[in-house]
């Protein structure tokens, strides 16, 4: 059992159901987020979590209680909105405090709670001011602190950064990590930025229509997915996917993939991968990072291969340059160094690390090796 248990969770509208059975248990001091396009079931889940939405079958329970029918104010949680929900006529120590002085929590220690989370947010400044005074990033500081003074056994956040510019969302994500490190809190948080969930996470549930496609480390989830949608999804840039054939060359089995100019190229697995597959199709998926120029490929693997091929779009972005080719009428992207003089029109050897390759089952979309 962990300290957070989702147990054969269903939920349903009628004849439509939104979330399929599922099945987490998160332990204490976990991040968990839940991950996935809009539509998946993931605020869904968080919302019965918080006891928003009820339970249609299965079960949720906290410190092994069931959550079946408890009021949301009886569960011990604090969520944080993706709209803030400030009271604006408040200040920010005002809405820091409500919620505590709604369950009784004496003057004194209420007193005590807000300058030790105002110290730890730095809002210390803010706390005369009201809602209408404050930027985005101030907002968000003070809702995480209205939840943090709870106390509470889980903190639920609900895309809470999805509103902030770029460079205010990776500063908070910062600040979100420090303060899950610090106070070894226990977090379901949803988001529909992968980015968010792998630097975030201890662990991401990637969802999609209702159900939980994969349960895993953020190190597992990257590199080993475990369908062609968690392959899709997570990443940015996102895994390569494109057709293939299994055949055997010299006794070794290799992809066989058709380039852009018509020619097929032979990239040979690394050893003992797809033994006995000869004459599968299969989809191979192979990250950015792991298609670069010849002296920007890993010199610590055996497995990598270098095929000529026709360069249809480059794109420099600071530190890298990615560059773009087709393999099966599939855009392929490499990674490549800032400095490799490469441009769209020419042929260029494009290493590939085939120890980092997967195959999926064309049919299935499951991953086979």
């Amino acid at each position: 059992m962990g300290f957070l248990d989702i147990n054969k969770a269903t939920k349903a509208y009628g004849a439509v159901q939104v979330l399929h059975e599922t099945n987490i248990s998160v332990e204490e001091g976990e991040f968990l987020v839940l991950v996935g396009p809009s539509g998946c079931g993931k605020s869904t889940l968080l919302n019965m979590i918080a006891g928003l939405e009820d339970i249609t079958t299965g079960e949720i329970a906290i410190r092994d209680r069931s959550m079946n029918g408890v009021k949301p104010a009886d569960r011990n949680i604090a969520m944080v909105f993706q709209s803030y929900a400030l009271y604006p006529n408040m200040t920010v120590k005002g809405n820091i405090s409500f919620g505590m002085e709604m369950h009784g929590i004496a003057k004194a220690e209420r007193e005590k709670r807000i300058s030790q989370v105002a110290d730890l947010l730095q809002i210390t400044h803010l706390l005369d001011r009201k809602p209408g005074q404050l930027s985005g990033g101030q907002r968000q500081r003070v809702a995480m602190g209205r939840a943090l003074v709870r106390e509470p056994d889980v903190f639920l956040f609900d895309e809470p950064l999805s509103n902030l510019d770029a460079k205010l969302r990776v500063d908070m994500r910062t600040e979100i990590k420090k303060l899950h490190q610090k106070l070894g809190t226990t977090i379901v948080y949803v988001t529909h930025d992968q980015i968010e969930a792998l630097t975030l996470s201890t662990r991401i549930a990637v969802m999609f229509g209702g159900y939980v496609q994969q349960l895993g480390t953020p190190k597992e989830i990257y590199d080993n997915p475990a369908n062609m949608f968690v392959a899709g999804f997570m990443g940015s840039p996102s895994m390569n996917l494109f057709p293939a054939k299994v055949v055997s060359a010299n006794g070794v089995p290799a992809a066989e993939v058709r380039l852009a100019d018509g020619n097929a190229a032979m990239i040979p697995f690394a050893s003992g991968r797809m033994n006995g597959n000869d004459g599968r199709d299969i989809i191979l998926g192979i990250r950015p990072e792991a298609i670069t120029d010849r002296d920007g490929a890993d010199r610590n693997s055996d497995a990598v291969h270098i095929v000529d091929m026709p360069v249809e779009v480059t794109e420099p972005a600071g530190s890298d340059t990615f560059v773009v080719s087709q393999i099966g009428g599939k855009d392929v992207t490499g990674r490549f160094r800032a400095d490799v003089a490469v441009n769209a029109g020419q042929r260029f050897p494009f290493a590939f690390n085939m120890e980092k390759a997967v195959a999926f089952d064309p049919q299935s979309e499951q991953r086979i090796a």
